[in-house]
């Protein structure tokens, strides 16, 4: 299954008989919440998910967002009306992070059929809507395990043994500049990917043959198992998403460069190159 869908194709399933769950994660990093936002108006039917509050536990030595706990996943994911026999369809405000968070963690956690609207809120054309909906209670239980997910120790050894992914913007693999965790720069070996590349200027996903040329360029065709992170699990899932829409498979390092510069035993690297 295409872990996306378009505006247009939402808009046709959500009329049909089996219309997808649609979940309103928008977000920003270091912004303000989006509850005003999606209460100002959102896609008809829309259920809004806290991504700091919902999509991730309480920061800490795991890092600024670590994954949430299961059973309270599972919990926000039934109230939001979620079921594991129901499609369930993800969107932002147009970055894709947010929305690529909650795709991975439905995944991660068992959930078959998981899109995100590619694109975002910017590409749909129809209504908004400001009434909140009231969906009945779904029966999603969360099963953690679906999707492969890295540790610390793993993302060390795949940098070396395969090709790890840095979905950062390229200043901070570099160690230029870091604006908001401890120390700037890389875990020695992994490869600069900045999540921003795997989209256009509309914020659309780039075709699937060019994100297939993407990869390949970065070493995905040479590498039997990849791996990717960023600052904090969030951007990271994003390049998870993208590699899959290239029909390439990936593990998550959740606690991602806030858990690995957090702990000083830890080696950093700097400059462009892997190390």
């Amino acid at each position: 299954m295409k872990p996306i869908i378009t505006a247009s194709q939402y808009a046709s399933e959500s009329a049909g008989p089996r219309p997808p769950v649609l979940l309103d994660v928008r977000w920003q990093l270091g912004g303000p919440n989006g509850r005003p936002d999606y209460e100002s108006g959102h896609i008809p039917g829309a259920v809004f998910v806290d991504l700091d509050a919902e999509l991730a536990g309480p920061a800490g030595i795991g890092g600024r967002h670590p994954l949430p706990d299961p059973d309270e996943f599972g919990a926000v994911m039934r109230r939001a009306g979620v079921s594991r026999d129901t499609p369930v369809v993800v969107y932002d405000g147009g970055q894709g992070w947010a929305a690529a968070r909650a795709w991975w963690l439905l995944r991660w956690t068992g959930h078959p059929d998981v899109r995100v609207l590619d694109g975002g809120l910017a590409t749909w054309t129809g209504d908004l809507q400001t009434r909140i909906p009231a969906p009945a209670e779904g029966d999603f239980r969360p099963a953690p395990g679906a999707l492969p997910l890295l540790d610390a120790d793993g993302a060390a050894a795949l940098a070396r043994s395969g090709l790890l992914l840095d979905a950062r913007a390229a200043e901070r693999y570099r160690g230029d500049v870091e604006p908001i965790d401890r120390v700037g720069g890389h875990i020695p070996g992994a490869v600069s990917a900045p999540t921003s590349e795997n989209t256009g200027d509309d914020g659309r996903f780039l075709a699937v043959e060019a994100l297939a040329v993407r990869f390949k360029e970065l070493g995905a065709d040479r590498a039997d198992e990849i791996g990717v992170y960023c600052g904090s699990g969030v951007s990271g899932a994003h390049e998870v998403l993208a590699l899959a829409v290239a029909g390439i498979p990936a593990a998550l390092y959740a606690g991602s460069w806030s858990e690995w510069s957090g702990d000083e035993s830890r080696p950093v690297a700097t400059g462009p190159e892997p190390q």
